[in-house]
């Protein structure tokens, strides 16, 4: 039977379950099951009609019978004992735990599955095998899909994809050494069955026999035990002959104790201690009732049924009955616990489909908001990651929803994907612009590096890399590569600006010790009193103080210094206000010269200053309209007139400096 395999994905063994019909076939005992799982153990066909060739005579009914409420807990104690009858892994099996296979990752998965491979009987671990399997092969689908999506959705063709990963080769080879000690385990294990049917149908043969046998009753009773004890020793046979081939042997041996009424007290005596050994198993029965684990107590319940019916003769007839019905009764309330637990687990399944379901609707929500920057995008692919981890570990569901939950849970993770794959293929265009724009100031800082125009150049320098903060981000491959370019040609200008300007501000530091000294000198000078030939001498000085050169700009107070010893000067001279404030306002144009956005600043400013004066005199002139029968003595008149000639002087000295800003 072919594993399902939907949307044609390789099985993580690598290759497809061949045909038990061509290649696997399976005996009578083992075909039920085999058709529950695709990894079940194969075995060979010889056994079948080998077995069959065994005559087993029918089996009567061997006296113990079991009441309706009662039937349902020993019937599944019966398989359950049938099937271990088989299987001498059974114990092996349930020692070693099931780990929470549906929380590990595939990495988690293989090296599970190549511990217990490498560890463990390969007979006890195939419901484990199973599991593993059945995870792996879920998650590693999911990954395949999702790798098939964003290969299609970047432009692939579907026929053209092809994934394979590390996970998935590690499994494959591990699978395949489980597969090969599995099968050298069953073609073994084929024959040991076979010959243990034929042991114990010889000892039922042998036992038949001993009715008929002519010797003293002490031999033939010496000769039973004998057959007893190779009974216990003689191992497991096929499951579907187990129950019958009981019987029969059971049937037997009660025929047997009936010939001994010849003999009572041998009989009776086994008897005595056939019922005390099943007294002890009924009360070993009713004490499993105080075990937690519910698993070990069905467990021990298994192999007390085992010993009651493989180990311990007959009792008396009159015994028989009461004691099965105590024994069955103690096995029932196991039964039903375990039945209530199985129960719970349901619940405990509809919790877990409840989480998942939940886990879906967020991963929903997410995948239907609108996401417009790379960074939120980066914080919700680490939330959906987050809810698909909760997703895995939420636990098992009920089986009939397990479909229709998975199915869900990949095609809300496919819509987020789509979404996110939507926005970088957008993305990627924007980034594409992005590095062309990038590229061209990478080409004008290059072009502009070597220049010595440093007025001009480096207000540029400055733009072009406030301008490159502007761009968003561009291809990954290319980042490092523009960046660097980039940043290459402003550290040259840059580096070449300041060695530059470290050698201007030497000059500088020596400018203003000099003009320190010089205005210590000034300020002792002292006017004359011929104003033509102080006014010389001023002039003179101020030449003499421009020609010192620039200062540093932390510094250029002693510009200030300078004009208001000048301003002394002039105040000793009683010179003309105009002409001394033109003096003063060239030493000032002096200070600024070189510096063009100083320059525009101040004629921005003498602009406003005239605009100013010239509005003020509109509105003495207006006011004096107010005026025009008052006498020019009135106080209010000579007020205004006194400010309309002040303004006036103003705005013939702000014109003045205008008129000589423009002629530099």
């Amino acid at each position: 039977m072919l594993e399902e395999n939907p949307d044609n994905l390789p099985l993580a063994d690598g290759q497809q379950e061949e045909s038990t019909t061509s290649k696997e076939t399976v005996t009578d005992t083992q075909q039920t099951t085999k058709e529950t799982t695709a990894s079940e153990e194969p075995v060979t066909q010889a056994s079948t009609t080998e077995t069959e060739e065994l005559h087993i005579e029918e089996a009567p009914e061997t006296g113990e019978k079991t009441s309706q409420e009662h039937e349902e807990a020993v019937n599944e104690l019966d398989n359950s004992v049938a099937e271990d009858a088989e299987d001498e892994a059974t114990k092996e099996r349930h020692e070693i735990p099931k780990l929470d296979y549906h929380s590990m990752s595939l990495f988690e998965l293989v090296n599970e599955f190549e511990k217990l491979v490498k560890n463990e009987k390969i007979q006890a671990i195939k419901e484990h095998v199973g599991e593993i399997r059945q995870e792996f092969n879920q998650k590693y689908q999911a990954l395949y899909e999702e790798k098939k999506h964003e290969f299609v959705e970047n432009g692939g063709q579907e026929t053209d994809f092809y994934f394979s990963s590390d996970d998935k080769k590690r499994f494959n080879s591990v699978y395949h050494d489980y597969k090969e000690k599995r099968n050298a385990h069953y073609k073994s294990l084929e024959q040991d069955l076979k010959q243990n049917l034929a042991n114990r149908l010889e000892i039922i043969e042998e036992l038949k026999g001993l009715i008929s046998v002519e010797e003293n009753i002490n031999t033939t009773y010496k000769h039973f035990k004998e057959l007893q004890q190779r009974w216990r020793e003689a191992g497991p046979v096929p499951r579907m002959q187990y129950n019958n081939v009981w019987r029969t042997y059971h049937h037997h041996v009660e025929r047997f104790y009936d010939f001994l009424h010849l003999n009572r007290d041998l009989r009776d005596l086994d008897f005595k201690h056939n019922l005390e050994e099943k007294q002890k198993l009924i009360e070993k029965a009713k004490a499993l009732d105080s075990y937690e684990d519910l698993g070990k107590a069905f467990r021990e319940l298994q192999t007390l049924h085992r010993i009651w019916k493989e180990e311990i003769g007959p009792v008396a007839r009159e015994q028989r009955e009461e004691l099965w019905q105590q024994f069955s009764a103690a096995t029932k309330v196991i039964h039903d616990k375990r039945q209530d637990h199985l129960k719970n687990l349901d619940a405990i399944y509809e919790q877990n489909l409840a989480k998942k379901q939940e886990i879906i609707g967020k991963i929903q929500e997410v995948a239907s908001e609108t996401v417009t920057s790379h960074g939120t995008w980066q914080k919700k692919i680490r939330e959906v990651e987050a809810l698909r981890e909760s997703f895995f570990k939420a636990g098992r569901v009920p089986q009939k929803n397990n479909e229709e939950t998975w199915a869900r849970f990949k095609e809300s993770v496919r819509s987020f994907n789509r979404n996110k794959n939507a926005f970088y293929k957008s993305l990627k265009k924007d980034q594409q612009a992005n590095l062309h724009k990038k590229l061209e100031l990478v080409k004008l800082a290059e072009s502009l590096k070597d220049s010595d125009d440093w007025g001009t150049t480096t207000p540029t320098m400055k733009k072009i890399q406030q301008d490159w903060k502007k761009i968003g981000h561009v291809p990954r491959k290319f980042s490092d590569k523009v960046w660097n370019e980039f940043k290459a040609a402003c550290n040259h200008y840059f580096d070449r600006l300041h060695a530059q300007r470290n050698e201007a501000n030497k000059e500088e530091s020596e400018a203003f010790d000099k003009k320190k000294a010089f205005l210590d000198d000034l300020k002792k000078f002292k006017v004359t009193g011929n104003n033509d030939a102080d006014l010389e001498t001023i002039r003179q000085k101020i030449t003499e103080w421009k020609s010192l050169g620039r200062v540093p700009f932390n510094k250029r107070n002693i510009e200030g210094q300078f004009n208001k010893a000048l301003d002394g000067l002039f105040a000793a001279m009683k010179m003309d206000r105009t002409e001394s404030e033109m003096i003063r306002y060239d030493v000032r144009l002096s200070g600024i010269l070189d510096d063009d956005i100083a320059l525009r600043k101040e004629r921005t400013f003498i602009n406003r200053k005239i605009d100013e004066a010239k509005g003020e005199i509109n509105q003495l002139e207006n006011n004096l309209q107010f005026f025009s029968n008052s006498s020019e003595e009135n106080p209010l008149v000579k007020e205004v007139y006194k400010n309309l000639e002040r303004h006036k002087n103003a705005l013939a000295i702000w014109q003045a400096k205008l008129h000589k800003l423009k002629s530099l």
